[in-house]
């Protein structure tokens, strides 16, 4: 069976293919699954921390069960997705005398909802898992790490928008534009739905690969669907909320409390609905009890002064231009696709409906497009992706005083490449013994925002600034190392010749050629694994 786990900021969906209906469905996990009339069974992105010594936690449902979430507790943890691979500034205090980290908070999230699936009992032989589009390698690594060593036989991940696409089962429009606004992230893709030629390649990126079995064997055409273009901004739903939190606590005098976090997100989510709401609040410091009133209007005018349609429009227009390089137009965009629980926002809604006629938006599948999207994979879909960041080598620069980079490889780059890009080099020091590279992620600084830990929750605010946003795949030298020099190399003239190549499966490779021995010193060697 197959089974696909969408991994969200706020909410989580695990989904399996029914080989019955021959129809994908929403599990529910007992315990971990909330049960709402109006939504699937969503499992909270929610973790307590009991016992950081033997990982004993909550997950989910449980915590709100349990009222674990109401009160500032550093064992409560919301929102931590937005924190897994990206260098986080603040500090996370130690529970029970270890040093936890977000990456060691998701794989315990993780853990407990397949311990849930495991417990319905459903037996797995293939996952597939989902990632934004604007993550870094770090995080998909960490993904891949922490579904890599289970008992199933492959492995594969998606980007969220693409496998969105594939979940709203749109069979008769091909040109569709996904815009995921969820609980962490903003992703707009541009997908083309096709069909493709009979393969007998795996489909999507592998993770891990073992019994092929239960491969598409039919000899039909496979579907394709290929990205065109894509943007991710790192703001989400959870920004809204503690933008209203904020706006709550200076216009009544309070302190920023997780309890008024969780009344901002519930008038947001009452906003969608209706007009006006209104939420009570007990300050338990000042023995005060508080009502909050709130209009779509003040919702509206908080958004506006946060900037959060200039940068809706700065993430559409960007989108928009790497389509326009392609000859597509927004005319040509046959359906436009909303996922994620933000999207619900009536201002969201309205803004889209700026660019594209009511008519070829669609929104009935908010919650449940992206793991439905993704059990396709296994159905016989092909995607057909490029890399989104760019990825570079660290130098110093001497006019700035300071380490740069230059880029080898451009965003927006199709793999595998055609041809490689070569780079000729010179020693950098007096007798060199080795060639070493320290090999980065670039990301375009245009609209990014950093994470931070601030008041016992993760916040985002924008980074401005002409350098790009790096992520170092290889420092230290037991990795950069790529080839010793012999005779050591001396400045002032070529000395090497680097061939760099991304492969089908992501994984960057390199070839050397020693310019003064004729040697070929490394040959198609992997030296990062773009995941």
């Amino acid at each position: 069976m197959t089974l696909a786990i969408d991994f969200g900021t706020s909410n989580t969906v695990v989904a399996r293919w029914n080989p019955v209906k021959n129809l994908p469905e929403t599990l529910k996990l007992i315990g971990l699954s909330q049960i709402e009339a109006q939504n699937p069974p969503l499992v909270p992105s929610w973790l307590y921390v009991e016992n950081a010594a033997t990982g004993q936690v909550l997950a989910g449902q449980r915590v709100r069960d349990r009222g674990l979430d109401q009160d500032q507790d550093d064992r409560f943890f919301r929102g931590f997705k937005r924190g897994i691979g990206n260098p986080v500034q603040g500090f996370l205090p130690p529970l029970d005398q270890q040093k936890v980290g977000f990456e060691q908070v998701g794989q315990w999230f993780l853990t407990s909802v397949l311990a849930g699936v495991a417990a319905v009992p459903l037996e797995t032989d293939s996952l597939v898992v989902t990632v934004p589009v604007d993550s870094f390698e770090s995080y998909r690594q960490w993904l891949g790490g922490v579904f890599g060593g289970l008992q199933v036989n492959q492995v594969r991940m998606i980007d969220e928008p693409t496998a969105a696409a594939l979940g709203y089962g749109v069979a008769d429009r091909r040109l569709l534009l996904v815009v995921d606004f969820g609980g962490g992230t903003l992703d707009l893709s541009l997908v083309k739905l096709g069909v493709g030629q009979k393969k007998q390649q795996p489909l999507g990126f592998i993770l891990k690969w073992g019994d092929r079995s239960f491969e598409n064997q039919s000899g039909q055409n496979i579907e394709t669907a290929q990205v065109l273009a894509k943007v991710g901004r790192n703001l989400g739903g959870a920004d809204l909320d503690n933008w209203l939190a904020d706006h709550l606590a200076q216009t009544y005098n309070l302190s920023p409390t997780p309890l008024l976090t969780r009344l901002a997100e519930r008038l947001k989510i009452q906003l969608s609905r209706q007009a006006e709401a209104t939420e009570s609040y007990f300050d338990d410091e000042n023995f005060e009890t508080y009502s909050f009133p709130v209009t779509r209007s003040d919702l509206n005018a908080i958004f506006q002064a946060q900037g959060l349609f200039q940068a809706l429009d700065g993430a559409m227009e960007q989108l928009l231009q790497q389509a326009r390089r392609q000859g597509i137009s927004s005319v040509d965009v046959e359906s436009v696709l909303m996922v994620g629980g933000t999207t619900q926002i009536p201002a969201i809604q309205d803004w889209i409906r700026g660019y594209f006629p009511p008519d070829k938006v669609r929104s009935d599948k908010p919650f449940e497009a992206i793991a439905h999207g993704a059990l396709q994979l296994a159905q016989g879909i092909e995607v057909k992706d490029f890399l989104y960041h760019s990825y570079g080598i660290r130098y110093w620069n001497p006019r700035d005083q300071r380490q740069d980079w230059h880029r080898i490889i451009p965003a927006g780059q199709a793999y595998p490449m055609p041809e490689p890009v070569e780079l000729v080099l010179g020693a950098s020091v007096q007798n060199q013994p080795s060639l070493e590279l320290v090999l980065g992620e670039l990301a375009d600084n245009t609209g990014a925002r950093e994470v931070f830990f601030e008041g016992g929750r993760l916040v985002t605010r924008s980074v401005s600034g002409g350098s790009p946003v790096a992520q170092v795949l290889n420092d230290g030298p037991d990795s950069s190392a790529l080839a010793p020099l012999n005779p050591p190399g001396t400045p002032g003239g070529d000395r090497v010749r680097v061939l760099f190549q991304v492969d089908g499966d992501r994984q960057l490779r390199v070839t050397v050629e020693d310019l003064l021995t004729l040697e070929t010193l490394v040959k198609n060697q992997i030296v990062a694994q773009l995941s």
